[in-house]
């Protein structure tokens, strides 16, 4: 008998495996038919069900098409499994594509019921962690300047 934690335990070998070689149904039958995907940091991302994750993977595998994906960490207790994803390839208008984060997962009956979803873009002209609280709390350069004044 296969318990919670060892389907759990499995599921990202599962889903790195159906991304890395593009099976598109090997990948979409590793979510429950009512999967839920909740995007906190951007509300309205999330989804509800087996058929927008189908449509998103169409939409990546044609637009990435050398896309591949690793964990590099993953922990978790019960059902529910933190990973720790990089996904990379050249989209195909030329420019490079790669997005890292953490994905929470919680396996029902060996399928993914429902996901917190962490993975972003990874973007580097924003500007260093100074920049980043500036804009996080609202200032300006120009005020952040006066203040060194």
């Amino acid at each position: 008998m296969i318990t919670t934690a060892d389907a759990a335990g499995k599921m990202p070998e599962r889903l790195l495996r159906s991304i890395n070689t593009h099976k598109l149904d090997d990948l979409v039958a590793c979510f429950a038919d009512d999967y839920v995907n909740e995007t906190p940091a951007h509300p309205q991302r999330g989804f509800r069900g087996r058929n927008q994750v189908r449509r998103n993977w169409t939409e990546i595998f044609s637009q990435v098409p050398d896309i591949r994906a690793r964990v590099h960490s993953t922990g978790g207790q019960g059902d529910s499994l933190w990973t720790e994803w990089e996904m990379s390839g050249t989209r195909s208008d030329g420019a490079p594509f790669l997005m890292r984060g953490v994905v929470i997962f919680f396996i029902t009956d060996g399928l993914i019921s429902s996901a917190r979803f962490y993975l972003e873009p990874v973007e580097d002209v924003s500007g260093d962690v100074d920049a980043a609280v500036s804009r996080v709390v609202g200032k300006t350069p120009e005020s952040r300047e006066k203040e060194t004044l």
